[in-house]
């Protein structure tokens, strides 16, 4: 919910008529730039910033210069941070990733484009036909999954670009046979590259392809009585499902990154819906979920599979999308974070139960406040 307040006539009674809930707002001046913020109380936060009182005080007093108000409601701390960044990147196209403070988590690259792929932990994007892994919650866990997930593979660990030479020297990866060792040529650049392509499915997947192809070769070894390779197999099953839960929450292939915010809206009986498809924040909607008096009772889960049906993702820049996936892990691992998250692979497989117990858990909450 957004309102305009022309602040250059009755400017008291105006202030007195405003909600004194959480926003965010713009006071414009006569002239350059607004003054942009967030606040809990609306009301009180003008008041101070505009007061008769405050114009001698070491405050920030701002009334005789003000002409306008923007404002936004807000609800929840995920609404807060989103409209914040909005109107912030609006306003200051230059500065608003000072203004905002946003600090980029940590992703797990692969290098596809290099001849010889090899991985890195990175908190950029890059349009390169990298496949990045994540959003992790520290830099320090990114390293450990990569160094971890690596151990299930032969790709190599050094960064540089190699220069394969029967001479190179080599590492000693190579030596325990953890690694290919494409810089000593005992492969080729094709062998090699499909081994980095099958650590490419495993982050895709969620580490479902390793899996399968681990559980098959276990089966198979039962069935021949070769009962110590089975042993042998169900022990890297083990392994694999251990490193796989050194994944965050939310770590996936940001191509494949999907879900949906619930939280509260400001709008009494309603909730808001933030959908993230691909590693993109799409706009947010007002879902009603207490009935209308005289309107047909419809359930929820067929509205929200409307509301599904009407989406039409829209592609934005590699760098919008880094700040997407900021804000989103900026909230989904604070300790503030409120709402709920629900997450699927695509809109194909959206669980609307699990949405709608969100729905009904995020309404329920708000009306107990």
């Amino acid at each position: 919910m957004s309102a305009d307040v022309d602040l250059t006539a009755a400017l008291d009674a105006r202030l007195d008529a405003l909600p004194d809930t959480p926003a965010v707002f713009l006071l414009f001046p006569r002239e350059g730039a607004p003054y942009l913020a967030r606040t809990a109380h609306l009301r009180r936060r003008l008041r101070r910033l505009l007061s008769e009182r405050g114009r001698a005080s070491r405050f920030l007093n701002l009334r005789g210069v003000a002409q306008r108000c923007d404002y936004h409601l807000v609800a929840s701390q995920l609404a807060s941070q989103l409209v914040f960044y909005e109107q912030a990147r609006r306003w200051f196209p230059e500065t608003y990733t000072d203004q905002i403070r946003l600090r980029f988590p940590a992703y797990v690259k692969v290098l596809m484009s290099n001849e010889y792929p090899r991985t890195q932990v990175t908190t950029r994007l890059s349009a390169s036909g990298a496949v990045h892994y994540g959003p992790f919650r520290t830099r320090a866990a990114a390293e450990r999954f990569e160094q971890e997930s690596l151990d299930l593979f032969q790709v190599r660990r050094c960064q540089e670009d190699l220069e394969p030479s029967p001479d190179h020297p080599g590492c000693v990866y190579g030596e325990m046979s953890r690694c290919l060792r494409p810089c000593q040529q005992v492969v080729g650049a094709a062998e090699y590259r499909t081994e980095a392509e099958r650590l490419v499915r495993f982050l895709e997947t969620g580490g479902q392809t390793l899996l399968d192809s681990i559980s098959a070769a276990r089966d198979r070894f039962s069935q021949d009585m070769e009962f110590e390779e089975a042993q042998r197999q169900h022990q890297r099953h083990e392994r694999v499902e251990q490193v796989l839960r050194l994944r965050d929450e939310l770590a996936a292939d940001i191509e494949k990154l999907c879900g949906l915010a619930v939280t509260p809206a400001p709008e009494s009986g309603s909730v808001e819906l933030r959908f993230i498809l691909r590693g993109a924040w799409q706009p947010h909607i007002t879902f009603r979920v207490a009935p209308v008096a005289g309107e047909e009772m419809v359930p929820l889960d067929r509205r929200l599979r409307e509301i599904v049906e009407a989406l039409q993702p829209h592609r934005i820049a590699i760098r919008e999308r880094q700040e997407h996936l900021a804000l989103l892990a900026r909230w989904f691992y604070s300790s503030w974070r409120d709402g709920e998250w629900v997450a699927f692979d695509d809109l194909a497989h959206v669980p609307y139960r699990r949405i709608v117990r969100a729905v009904s858990k995020v309404a329920s909450a708000k009306l107990e406040v």
